[in-house]
């Protein structure tokens, strides 16, 4: 479960692409070094590195705040606190507190994709920093934990049971 390859990802995106609909083309050799490691639920693909809540109130300071706002509550991007207790509710306030339901897509979402601006230039470091300070902010875990590849993955999310297996038989475990 969750033990693709970048290989086996970039192999379906190319068939996807193929020339027979005359779309796309093979990826680059640094395209494919570019897509990094895929992290999955349990941590696998985590790299070394670890980050406290203080350090990452300081790299959230300087990277994340101009579009989420001091404290997350969102600005430009969305809100990144809050909203536990209203999934259920007729105005949803999906957030990494109320929605994500690993601590491991954080780090990965992070590492990916933020900062908007510069996305994929925070060290791991900084990654795991910046996902302790918003996991601390969303009241998860306490000011002085770290988090790192063995701490991260056993986060207990508020809606990590909220989600469902998907039934349909071409995709899930079965199907892979």
């Amino acid at each position: 479960m969750w033990k693709y390859s970048v290989a086996l990802v970039l192999a379906a995106a190319a068939f996807a692409q193929s020339p027979k609909y005359g779309v796309g083309r093979a990826a680059s050799p640094e395209e494919i070094r570019g897509v990094g490691a895929i992290i999955a639920p349990d941590g696998t693909g985590l790299p070394e590195g670890s980050g406290t809540v203080a350090a990452g109130r300081e790299v959230f300071a300087a990277n994340c705040a101009r579009c989420h706002g001091e404290k997350g509550a969102g600005d430009i991007g969305p809100q990144l606190v809050g909203g536990q207790g209203t999934l259920a509710t007729a105005k949803p306030v999906k957030t990494v507190g109320s929605y994500w339901p690993y601590a491991t897509t954080l780090w990965d979402y992070i590492n990916r994709a933020m900062p908007f601006d510069k996305p994929g230039t925070l060290k791991p470091p900084e990654v795991y920093a910046a996902a302790a300070y918003i996991l601390n902010l969303n009241g998860i875990i306490e000011a002085g934990q770290a988090m790192d590849a063995k701490s991260l993955p056993k986060v207990k999310m508020p809606n990590r049971d909220g989600f469902v297996s998907d039934p349909r038989p071409d995709v899930g475990p079965k199907a892979r």
